[in-house]
């Protein structure tokens, strides 16, 4: 395995440190104070312009508005609807906003960023319901093509609308962004024994999301909504773009998908970070190579909404 990047390894160092509890050992609400306080290590990213958005209520009976802000810069074709990270129980609209302006910005897309609700207070499927409303509401908001995207456990909950959405036969995005995406329970891989205490997060934390995320009355099997790796078949997916890091118990999970992509015929793009830890769009004030990473995350969502919004004029011209 490479070694950590120089730069996060300082990072990790400080942290060990610090004399801080591990997260398994606080509660959800210290644990989103923490997060909170995190965003400084991310940059500010780019002015653009941004919209808070309280659509009304979309989404199964009883579900309250989702919140939502959105990112443009100028007229985009392409919309994004995007799930936040932080294991479906931290999080919130400013955990991803650096990524979302940027890709505003120089991807030339629009991003829908959903605030979905966070587990114990909402477990499972409350988290998944919350962005197919919003998917929804930005459908009738948004002309042009749709795409949906995620990191870590938003990641996993994109993952499992496309499939939801493909199952019903409607309204399937025409691409899939994951940066190192939750897609199976834990344990099942290597990488969670090779990774088993790495910075920022190890297999005792996600041991700990999938505690507060999971209802006890929860299916016992890793039904696709909850690991989308266990989908019978993955060919319904639309081109999907992967990125990895090596320092992330996620890690073999996400590859084992991409494979699978290939072999069902899917257009994947996956890209390997070797040097970096799951998380790492949260360090990019500290960490040069997060930040290169993040410019060729850009650079691929630009390549993917511009062959989105010539398939979807090919359709339109010849349905």
């Amino acid at each position: 395995m490479a070694d950590l990047d120089a730069e996060l390894a300082v990072l990790r160092d400080a942290m060990a440190d610090s004399g801080r509890a591990p997260m398994v050992e606080i509660s959800p609400s210290e644990a989103r104070e923490r997060v909170t306080a995190g965003h400084r290590l991310c940059s500010d990213g780019p002015a653009v312009t941004v919209h808070e958005v309280v659509p009304p209520p979309g989404g199964q009976a009883g579900c309250p508005p989702v919140p939502l802000r959105v990112y443009e810069d100028g007229d985009p074709a392409t919309t994004v609807v995007y799930a936040h990270g932080g294991g479906w129980v931290t999080g919130d609209l400013d955990y991803s906003d650096e990524l979302c302006r940027f890709l505003a910005r120089d991807a030339g897309v629009r991003v829908v960023s959903v605030d979905y609700r966070l587990a114990p207070e909402h477990p499972f499927p409350a988290g998944l319901e919350d962005l197919q409303a919003a998917w929804a509401w930005s459908q009738r908001a948004y002309g042009g093509p749709h795409a949906l995207g995620g990191d870590s456990a938003g990641g996993s909950l994109a993952a499992a609308l496309t499939l939801r959405l493909a199952s019903a036969g409607v309204d399937r995005p025409l691409f899939l962004l994951l940066l190192y995406p939750v897609l199976a329970l834990p344990d099942g891989t290597s990488s969670y024994r090779t990774n088993a205490t790495a910075f920022p997060i190890g297999a005792a934390d996600m041991r700990w999301f999938f505690r507060h995320y999971l209802p006890d009355d929860a299916p016992s099997l890793p039904a696709p909504d909850v690991a989308p790796l266990h989908a019978t078949t993955l060919s319904s997916l639309p081109p999907t773009h992967l990125v990895l890091a090596g320092h992330d118990p996620l890690h073999d999970e996400g590859a084992a998908l991409a494979a699978r992509l290939a072999t069902d015929g899917v257009a994947v793009t996956s890209v390997e970070h070797p040097g970096l830890c799951h998380g790492f769009l949260r360090f990019t004030a500290a960490s040069a190579a997060a930040r290169d990473a993040r410019s060729e995350i850009v650079d691929a969502v630009r390549r993917l909404a511009s062959a989105a919004s010539l398939e979807q004029a090919t359709t339109e011209e010849h349905p």
